[in-house]
């Protein structure tokens, strides 16, 4: 019998806690707390069967971008954050802290059901499998959700891998904004969405680019998008 998914969910208020426990439970996904982003660090570091982490922005002590960024030097879970935060240079901190996603309060339950679908669908898809998919001095382990270069292992975030891998199935191709995030994340392109395109490739660039600032595998075409390969 497969194994539910795993959602870490993190916030300073109990009864937003409780309303995604009630909300993710009855989709049948299994749900712990954290009220900190201290304790959701270590939450991480100590529960490898955690599968998606969706964490408040402000809470005391470590915020959530804060421990995002703490995660993101030995996880790759996908991170959702969740927030009253919704301000474009808000949302550009906490994509470059590494997260994936983001849904401002008040949220409506269908929108949060989306993301979580789509945040988890690649562990339900590919769990188990391993397909390796060669372009360039890349591999790309679908298995792990990570890529490799010349045979070194380069964790990439959730979205980071999603982007990497819709650029591999349309190698040469020019693509714009526009189908790069429609095509990724699955929803409507709206003009705040550039700006998400943006960091997030900046980020793999980092990851990626012997010489981030002068990018070989994922080329800025300009005035008409993004080419890989």
């Amino acid at each position: 019998m497969d194994e539910k998914i795993r959602i870490l969910a993190v916030d300073d208020e109990p009864d937003l806690r409780a309303l995604l426990r009630i909300l993710l439970v009855n989709k049948g996904y299994e749900v712990v707390e954290c009220c900190s982003g201290d304790e959701a660090v270590k939450a991480v570091q100590e529960d490898s069967r955690i599968d998606l982490v969706i964490m408040d922005i402000m809470m005391p002590g470590l915020s959530g971008v804060e421990a995002c960024a703490q995660i993101r030097e030995f996880s790759t879970v996908p991170m959702l954050f969740l927030t009253a935060k919704s301000q474009i240079t808000d949302k550009e901190e906490a994509y470059s802290s590494g997260g994936d996603d983001y849904l401002a309060k008040p949220f409506s339950q269908q929108e949060l059901m989306m993301k979580v679908e789509s945040l988890t669908r690649r562990y339900r898809v590919y769990k188990g499998k391993r397909e390796v998919v060669k372009g360039n001095s890349l591999e790309l382990d679908e298995e792990n959700g990570c890529a490799i270069r010349n045979g070194e292992r380069l964790d990439l975030t959730d979205k980071e891998y999603a982007i990497l891998r819709f650029f591999f199935q349309n190698q040469g191709k020019i693509l714009d904004v526009r189908t790069v995030y429609e095509g990724v994340w699955g929803e409507k392109f709206l003009p705040s969405s550039n700006n998400t395109v943006m960091v997030h490739i900046l980020n793999l660039r980092k990851k990626l680019e012997e010489d981030p600032a002068n990018p070989k595998l994922i080329r800025t075409v300009w005035g008409k998008g993004y080419q890989f390969g």
